[in-house]
């Protein structure tokens, strides 16, 4: 789910572990498990939070290749390397002339802002803290929602652990993994699950629910590469 080319990192927990877990605890999640393979997550990785938040920012309702462009753009003005400062202090028309719209420069420079005082956390401290803890921090800078926080817990933390039970993904991969679905149509928005009915059979994933979403994730891959049934003939 994130977009940069940076160099990766390992996860902070056993996957061999994690699977285990989840194919005693839910026979379909295991199922789905043994279609789509080893866990092949590789975590993206950011020194601070800011650049991870400013990327995320860019990225909103764009898609890939438009927001690759912007946000290299918005790193050449910057020479590379954007600190919180710079953000601060760099004219709007600088960053309008990269294609970034008034909103995310809005986004942009309070997230700058709440970097240098302190409500977005240094990399050291973010480790530390819960996830509760940075949801709730983070969400307090503008344009960053819950599902934002929980893609860099997941992609750039790695934290195990993180159920985003809103995104659209999620609750496909859910509908086709758990819900008898007539096989004949596409999915439709009525065919998801509510994000209530998502959490409550993630209770038995903890607390490797972030390698669950994964899974369900590729469900949602493993439908798109599977040709449909031939119409029966007449």
């Amino acid at each position: 789910m994130m977009h940069s080319g940076r160099t990766r990192k390992k996860l902070p927990f056993d996957p061999g572990e994690a699977l285990a877990h989840l194919r005693a605890s839910d026979a379909k999640l295991g199922l789905l498990i043994d279609r789509v393979g080893p866990f092949t997550l590789r975590l993206d990785s950011s020194p601070e939070p800011f650049e991870s938040l400013l990327e995320s920012i860019l990225y909103q309702q764009l898609n890939g290749k438009a927001a690759a462009t912007i946000h290299a753009r918005v790193c050449d003005i910057f020479g590379g390397i954007c600190t919180p400062q710079a953000m601060v202090d760099i004219p709007e028309e600088r960053l309008r002339g990269a294609g970034v719209s008034s909103n995310k420069i809005k986004a942009l420079k309070d997230l700058a802002a709440k970097t240098l005082d302190g409500t977005v956390p240094s990399h050291a401290v973010i480790r530390k803290m819960s996830d509760a803890d940075i949801v709730e921090r983070l969400t307090e800078v503008r344009g960053i929602g819950a599902w934002t926080v929980e893609m860099l817990l997941i992609f750039r933390m790695g934290r195990p652990d993180v159920l985003p039970v809103t995104d659209y993904g999620v609750r496909k991969g859910f509908a086709l993994t758990f819900q008898r679905l007539p096989k004949s149509r596409p999915i439709e928005a009525a065919d998801l699950p509510k994000p209530d009915v998502v959490f409550k059979r993630g209770e038995r994933w903890r607390p490797f629910r972030s390698v669950a979403s994964w899974y369900l994730w590729r469900a949602c891959d493993l439908a798109r590469s599977t040709p449909p049934a031939p119409k029966s003939l007449k």
